[in-house]
């Protein structure tokens, strides 16, 4: 932080904005201080604390790779005050966030190994962060899939770059929607995610799956994965739906021993099979 009080947040200025779905929006941010900006650093995983001055704080994923320097990006759907107030922000306009806070990804532990991203709806937005990250060091990893669904065609997030992902050589693509999503020019599969899973069977061997989604979906989608032969270590996810403060304050996201922001968010499964069933 630029400063040790962990209250005081990062000025940011609004240098793009993106609609991405419904209700769903990617701001670029840049620190109004550059210098503040050339000491700012995350690694894949973490997460910060957004803010409207006046509205309150929000918490969410940083979107954007650290690799990519100059600014962070951040996606999120309205859903509150601080979310409605923040789709209500123009490009130019000022907001602040704090952070980084939480665990990582263990990228460094992953090289030489496949990556196998399963995402759902708005929970692809943790996942971008580590997908760049992995794309941009793409020589550090083998192969890599990608297996992305939402509710129709429209909830879909990142359209351009799902395009760049699956025009992409070393990377293997697989979009879906629910039955019923389809529109007429659709062409990629139609099924809940778990279902696709199992239908395209990719490989365990040597593998890291690292899944993000509604409950609903992660909960069907551990057993396929267990069926494909991942091992519990071999499986990763990131919860963010009960975070709060972010520094363990406000006990919010509390599950038996563990606060999520300040032990997670990223967990392997047989971290998570240690827990209390509400998590």
């Amino acid at each position: 932080m630029a400063s040790d009080n962990i209250y005081l947040p990062y000025l940011m200025k609004i240098e793009n904005i993106t609609e991405e779905a419904p209700l769903v929006k990617t701001f670029r941010l840049k620190f109004a201080d550059e210098a503040e900006g050339e000491q700012f650093s995350f690694k894949a995983g973490q997460f910060a604390e957004y803010s409207v001055f006046g509205e309150g704080e929000s918490t969410f994923c940083i979107a954007s790779s650290p690799t990519r320097k100059g600014y962070i990006e951040c996606t999120f759907r309205e859903t509150g005050k601080v979310t409605n107030a923040l789709a209500n922000l123009n490009v130019g306009d000022t907001m602040s966030i704090r952070g980084p806070y939480g665990n990582i990804f263990p990228l460094d532990e992953w090289k030489g190994k496949s990556l196998l991203f399963i995402a759902g709806g708005i929970a692809l937005p943790p996942m971008r962060c580590v997908i760049w990250n992995a794309l941009d060091t793409r020589e550090n990893f083998k192969d890599i899939t990608i297996l992305y669904g939402a509710r129709t065609v429209n909830d879909l997030v990142y359209k351009h770059e799902l395009k760049e992902w699956g025009e992409r050589g070393d990377v293997k693509l697989v979009t879906t929607v629910d039955p019923g999503g389809q529109t007429p020019d659709w062409t990629g599969e139609v099924g809940f995610v778990p279902t696709i899973l199992d239908k395209i069977a990719p490989s365990s061997n040597d593998t890291i799956a690292i899944v993000c989604g509604p409950p609903i979906m992660i909960k069907f989608t551990f057993p396929v994965l267990e069926k494909l032969g991942f091992t519990d270590e071999t499986i990763y996810t990131t919860l963010e739906n009960r975070m709060k403060c972010g520094i363990g304050k406000c006990g919010r996201c509390n599950v038996g021993e563990v606060f999520v922001c300040k032990d997670g968010p990223v967990f392997s499964l047989k971290f998570l099979k240690t827990l209390p069933p509400e998590y």
